[in-house]
């Protein structure tokens, strides 16, 4: 991996689209996700982290993390996405609500009975399939996993241990998707469960999408009790399902004057940067080979939903390469004297990499002065998954994997 190229960046001069799925992550379906979750007994409220003497280091006002590796014992956020989705298909499968069918109801005996057994598919580089396969175990249905070539052992155990069927397969991770797809279609009782969406399969994105917006109504109202309105939102992406959930939230709540929001993708990924920078509203596709650390972002081929919200409401795009993410890594893991650590993986350190880089690197202060970053920020950055492969988590903070070359 090269370890010398440059971060890149771009403002968003996409022209406005009719801004048609906007709605669909309001406060009001982000509550009915989030009562959906509380139901759960492993639900409890993640951490919001103020950091606040590396604020002061970076001449910021204030910092806040929102640490996903507490989430329902997964270490990552995916499962609030899997959960809703399986949910919400049951819900609809037995013309009920969503409000009706809670986690007491979804387990029992008699809805077994009711719903019989399905088989939920789905492609991932680790995270996502964890958590659908954990909700559909919990739930006692079947769920077949398909990952991509490159996924390490670890991830794959972690899935297998939710009795599901997995396989790593020679596929990247979109060819994953379709080959997922195609087995769900020619199942009895299949359902492709994916946070990823294409025309035609837009529905249980959505619902996806919504699952992960109780992430962001916890830091909202984490925010408000604190006494911050942020200024400033990062957040990482690989198709944009949770970008778009969390900049489609925090646009619906502050309407008339929404943050400034940036979007953060792996170079080797980076999608919706190149959509961006095409600048005429299509998705530009990234095809072959994805090679990356931040496993969960190496996904070539946007979702149609959050692209959607992304061109009308993100503020700007930005393509990291390894080093910026191992660097949030390590300064996560080693916090000045009295802040909080947080263990955070490859996946979920590229913001904090990002937000370090562009306060203290003379480089980029074109991208600093972009944003309106200064004294008077007040930044929410979403740490989304711990350290969920161990062995590299630890190359990289004890051994300084994936530095900067030349600096």
């Amino acid at each position: 991996m090269n370890n010398t190229e440059k971060i890149k960046w771009t403002r968003n001069t996409i022209s406005k689209s009719s801004d048609r799925q906007i709605e669909n992550m309001s406060a009001a379906e982000m509550a009915k996700a989030n009562n959906f979750h509380k139901s759960f007994p492993q639900y409890s409220v993640t951490p919001l982290t103020p950091l606040s003497n590396l604020a002061s280091f970076l001449g910021l006002k204030r910092l806040y993390i929102k640490d996903e590796s507490f989430r329902f014992g997964l270490n990552a956020f995916k499962v609030l996405g899997g959960s809703y989705a399986i949910g919400r298909h049951i819900a609809r499968q037995l013309g009920k609500d969503i409000s009706e069918v809670p986690y007491d109801v979804l387990t029992s005996d008699a809805l077994r009975k009711e719903f019989g057994q399905a088989a939920f598919f789905t492609a991932t580089d680790g995270n996502h399939g964890r958590g659908v396969a954990w909700a559909a175990n919990m739930l006692g249905q079947k769920c077949v996993v398909r990952m991509p070539k490159g996924t390490t052992q670890a991830r794959l155990q972690h899935i297998r241990r939710e009795n599901a069927e997995v396989t790593i397969e020679d596929l990247n991770y979109d060819d994953c998707v379709r080959m997922a797809a195609k087995e769900a279609a020619e199942a009895e009782n299949g359902i492709m469960v994916q946070d990823t969406a294409w025309e035609g399969y837009e529905e249980i994105p959505t619902w996806i999408m919504q699952g992960y917006g109780t992430l962001a109504m916890e830091a909202d109202l984490q925010l408000e009790t604190d006494g911050c309105r942020p200024t400033h939102i990062f957040v990482q992406a690989g198709v944009g399902s949770l970008a778009g959930a969390v900049i489609g939230y925090f646009s619906n709540r502050f309407r008339e004057n929404p943050p400034v929001m940036v979007v953060a993708e792996a170079d080797s990924a980076n999608c919706l940067y190149r959509s961006a920078l095409q600048a005429d509203g299509s998705r530009i596709p990234v095809t072959g080979d994805m090679p990356t650390i931040m496993a969960g972002l190496a996904c070539g081929e946007a979702n149609t939903v959050s692209w959607d919200i992304l061109r009308n409401h993100a503020d700007a795009f930005v393509s990291c390469p390894d080093w910026v993410s191992a660097d949030g890594c390590r300064i996560y893991g080693s916090p000045l004297r009295g802040d909080g650590q947080i263990v955070s993986g490859e996946s979920g350190s590229v913001t904090m990499g990002l937000l370090y880089a562009i306060m203290t690197d003379p480089e980029y202060c074109g991208l600093k002065q972009a944003l309106k970053l200064d004294g008077n920020s007040q930044v929410l950055l979403i740490s989304t998954e711990g350290d969920t492969d161990p062995e590299r988590y630890r190359e990289i903070t004890w051994k300084g994997a994936y530095r900067r070359e030349g600096r």
